[in-house]
């Protein structure tokens, strides 16, 4: 502008060059204004892309907190599982473990296909891929839920992680997954009856299972079961064995600890598999050693002789006239092996004398009878932690010939773990032990109750000894461990009668006998003779030898060392029991040291 005016100094130049200046200068005025507003359009809009960036920022931190919050703690939650201290997971059902800590029974996450089927766009497209990656799945059963009224329905319960990507792939809306577990049973059948199972809902219904609902679901330790595998294992392999050789219909046995009442095996044949419910049948389902109810046959004359011994009415010396049958109205009571002579108490039990038995428990009395049988737990359900427990059948009115046939094992039914309980406190100092399937507490209070006198428990240890080694149960005889015992061979009860081919037969024994730490039961249904057993099927031919083999494999588990002390011969009995024959069938002067 300088410039312009001194190119033209005259006036009129001078008022020109005044009024172009006048211009520039507004024009320049213009430009700033101009370069404001650009600079406040740019500075606005930097602002709002900071704060743009700020909102989508704080938006990834809100969805990226919301996605591990889902993924990492709600995710858990979804399964069923809390959180426990360290890594690992606690499912909402605790664990059941042996008494070693071997898993029976445990829970894992699993998922579950259902369906919103208003939601559901093309219900024939949809059934039909669905389907295809669940081919156990019916289409025209799938499309018809998926076409129905109900809001809401499952269509497959725990998929595998590859069947639950595939359904998500399909990408159907109205398809949703359901975050839960299912429970497992690591041993399948080696436990089943005494495990129990879960419903589809994970909820107990059979076994420990059931009875401790609501405590596996609130618990974070692993419930410990009395129950033994290895010992469970031989009991059910040995079971399995006898049924297979005699073709018997099923079979059942349990091992219990003398000294606290645990029951270190409980076997049920047939059994099932729990992670297959589908294939259980109502027979594999019951539990024939806690459920099943039977007569028990001649090892009931244990009870009979035990209770004689404590009355006081008889001694193992005491002679009952077995020559003749007793008849009592229409029946007659004999034997299945005729004794031609008056034998003695001890020898009434050896060679299982159903008449001797008889006269021993009208000497014993109605009354005496029943009193004994209430303290032995015969007249009560058993108490034990499971839902399946049978009721004894009990004569009333108890009358003079249900004393009598009562006294070898008919005419009154018990459950096997009767028959356990009952003869575990016969050998034990006569101290009634209550059966749990639970492990006992170092240093817990084991519960018991004296139901005969000690003198007449170690006198009943010495005849069932007898009875193994002189007797009918000279098949479960195993060197080293002084095995104790009695057979029973029952004919069952039908319609019209007792049926003289179908036998229950079992077999009860402990070992050691000069200090028992276990009781063994093995009870064989409607076993039929073989080649190797001559045509027989009674106990001594089928039960006592499985009883046998078991004791043989336990022992050294268990860590009871086999005696060093090599058993007598019948010729130093003979001296011991002052010239007691017991081949020839009579027993001369015998007492309770000599027997032993």
């Amino acid at each position: 502008m300088i410039r312009r005016f001194l190119r033209h100094p005259n006036h009129r130049a001078a008022g020109y060059e005044a009024a172009d200046y006048r211009g520039d200068e507004a024009h320049d005025t213009g430009t700033v204004h101009l370069d404001g507003a650009r600079k406040g359009a740019i500075e606005i809009g930097r602002t709002r892309l900071i704060v743009t960036g700020a909102m989508f920022t704080l938006a990834f931190c809100v969805i990226a907190g919301r996605m591990v919050d889902v993924t990492l703690v709600k995710g858990v939650s979804s399964q069923h599982a809390r959180p426990s201290k360290g890594t690992e997971l606690v499912f909402d059902r605790a664990d059941i473990v042996d008494r070693n800590g071997v898993l029976l029974a445990t829970s894992l996450p699993t998922v579950s296909l259902y369906a919103h089927p208003r939601e559901i766009l093309n219900p024939v497209e949809a059934a039909q891929r669905i389907a295809k990656i669940l081919p156990d799945l019916n289409a025209a059963e799938v499309q018809a839920k998926l076409q129905g009224d109900r809001a809401f329905i499952y269509l497959r319960r725990n998929l595998t992680p590859r069947q639950e990507y595939d359904i998500n792939a399909l990408g159907i809306p109205g398809l949703y997954f359901e975050k839960g577990e299912k429970r497992i049973y690591p041993q399948s059948e080696l436990t089943a009856h005494v495990v129990g199972l879960t419903d589809l809902d994970d909820k107990g219904i059979a076994g420990i299972e059931k009875t401790f609902e609501k405590e596996l679901k609130v618990r974070h330790e692993p419930l410990r079961l009395s129950i033994d595998v290895r010992v469970q294992t031989i009991l059910r392999n040995e079971l399995a064995r006898t049924m297979a050789d005699f073709h018997a219909i099923g079979a059942t046995g349990m091992i219990m600890d003398t000294h606290t009442g645990e029951l270190l095996a409980m076997v049920s044949l047939p059994d099932f598999n729990p992670n297959n419910l589908s294939s259980a049948t109502p027979e594999a389902m019951f539990n024939r050693a806690t459920l099943g109810v039977y007569e028990m046959g001649s090892t009931f004359k244990l009870f009979n002789t035990a209770a004689a011994l404590d009355y006081g009415v008889a001694t193992v010396n005491s002679v009952y006239d077995v020559t003749h049958p007793i008849r009592v109205a229409r029946f007659e009571i004999t034997d299945y092996h005729p004794e031609n002579h008056p034998i003695t108490v001890a020898e009434i039990l050896r060679v299982s004398s159903n008449i001797g038995s008889a006269k021993m428990a009208l000497d014993l009395g109605t009354d005496n009878q029943r009193s004994f049988m209430a303290r032995m737990g015969m007249l009560r359900p058993v108490s034990i932690e499971l839902p399946e427990v049978g009721s004894p059948l009990i004569p009333n009115p108890w009358r003079e010939i249900n004393t009598m046939t009562i006294a070898y094992g008919h005419g009154m039914a018990v459950t096997p773990l009767h028959m356990m309980t009952g003869v575990t406190a016969l050998v034990d100092g006569g101290v009634f032990h209550p059966a749990t399937l639970l492990k006992r507490a170092e240093g817990e209070p084991i519960p018991g109750e004296r139901v005969i006198k000690e003198d007449t428990s170690k006198s009943l240890r010495q005849l069932m000894r007898l009875v193994v080694t002189d007797g009918t149960g000279e098949k479960a005889d195993v060197k080293g461990y002084e095995v104790a015992g009695k057979t029973g061979t029952a004919e069952k009860n039908g319609a019209g009668g007792y049926r003289h081919k179908s036998l229950l037969s079992s077999f009860i024994a402990t070992f050691p006998v000069s200090d028992p730490r276990y009781v063994v039961l093995a009870m064989i249904d409607e076993p039929q003779g073989n080649k190797e057993s001559f045509g027989f099927a009674t106990a001594g031919w089928t039960a006592a030898p499985a009883v046998g083999r078991v004791i043989a494999q336990i022992g050294p588990l268990l860590g009871i060392m086999p005696s060093a002390t090599p058993e007598p011969s019948t010729k130093e009995k003979e001296h011991m029991a002052q010239n007691a024959s017991f081949k020839g069938g009579r027993t001369k002067g015998i007492t309770f040291a000599e027997a032993e």
